[in-house]
């Protein structure tokens, strides 16, 4: 299958359609921000940054179908206002340098899928891997899951489970729900990680690192588990560490293998493709389900704080 190619589209948009991205992306946004930016936000394929100047730029495979939506959106807030949008020259960009110490030693790492998607559940995994399967690892693509497709990922991952060890938490979203008027989203994410790790680390000594996919500072990190009993200390938190790290790497893939079978099974018990992400689609098919089962529903099948329920709830009175 023919890899789709990355796209980077800017936007300029006005300080009204700036304040609709910004309460927009409120759950979505990253950790760090570039400078001059108002924030940086992942949109299932898309990284979306908007500067403090109102520019918008949309970066991943899907980037023309977010751009379109905002620019939709630039119209609609300002109809006399003619729309600009840039599409970026396709050039390849250069690979992350590795961190040979990491990436060549024996490591239990750490990943999660699922906290930007409004359906679907939250699913941390933490794997094994020594030096001596970082050979077969490369042989067979393991790499950054954000540039895999889904059938990649169905492909490989049974591979990968067969000859790594690996310990998977899945948090479904009755869960979520439940929890997250007492923990916020990169709590609950550091108390999973925390977990996972923790049954690797009883299993396994012989490891040069723990690796975290950096999602939160170290201090916040371990902040957010003053109250739990056991932690894993000794962590080496590093940004896009897919790239840098293969324990990661496999971590990431098998969570989004497990992200899809789950993905599939709720299409199948209810009839309707559930799409990933948090876009408008999403909104459509929640509609859908809504005007069906009534509203209850989304507390079975998705993360209610999102900003998609209050869309929804409007979608399916009209």
């Amino acid at each position: 299958m023919k890899k789709e190619p990355v796209k980077t589209i800017t936007l300029k948009v006005s300080e009204n359609t700036m304040n609709k991205m910004n309460e927009y992306f409120e759950d979505k946004k990253r950790l760090k921000t570039p400078p001059y930016a108002v924030f940086q936000a992942d949109e299932a394929d898309t990284v979306v940054t908007l500067y403090q100047s109102g520019k918008a730029v949309f970066q991943g495979i899907s980037a023309d179908i977010d751009a379109n939506l905002w620019s939709q959106m630039e119209k609609n807030l300002n109809p006399n206002k003619n729309v600009d949008m840039k599409v970026a020259s396709n050039e390849k960009k250069k690979e992350t340098k590795k961190n040979s110490k990491v990436y060549y030693a024996s490591t239990i790492g750490s990943d999660e899928v699922g906290t930007g998607d409004f359906f679907g559940p939250i699913v941390v995994t933490a794997s094994y891997v020594t030096k001596d399967d970082i050979p077969f690892l490369e042989n067979l693509g393991v790499k950054d899951s954000k540039k895999m497709t889904d059938e990649q990922i169905l492909k490989i991952t049974p591979e990968i489970i067969k000859k790594i060890p690996y310990y998977t938490m899945t948090l479904s979203n009755q869960e979520y729900n439940q929890r997250r008027n007492e923990y916020n989203m990169n709590a609950m994410k550091a108390i999973l990680h925390n977990k996972a790790l923790l049954e690797m680390t009883k299993k396994y000594s012989n490891y040069d690192y723990i690796v975290v996919d950096q999602f939160a500072e170290k201090y916040v990190y371990y902040n957010y588990l003053k109250n739990t009993p056991n932690v894993q200390r000794g962590i080496t938190f590093i940004t896009k560490a897919e790239d840098q790290c293969l324990s990661v790497a496999c971590s990431a893939i098998i969570s989004r293998y497990i992200f899809i079978k789950e993905i599939n099974k709720l299409s199948k018990k209810y009839g309707v493709t559930f799409p990933k992400g948090a876009g408008a689609v999403v909104d459509e098919i929640g509609s859908k389900l809504v005007k069906e089962y009534g509203e209850n529903i989304l507390n079975e099948i998705a993360k209610t704080n999102f900003k998609n329920t209050e869309r929804i709830k409007e979608l399916s009175e009209k």
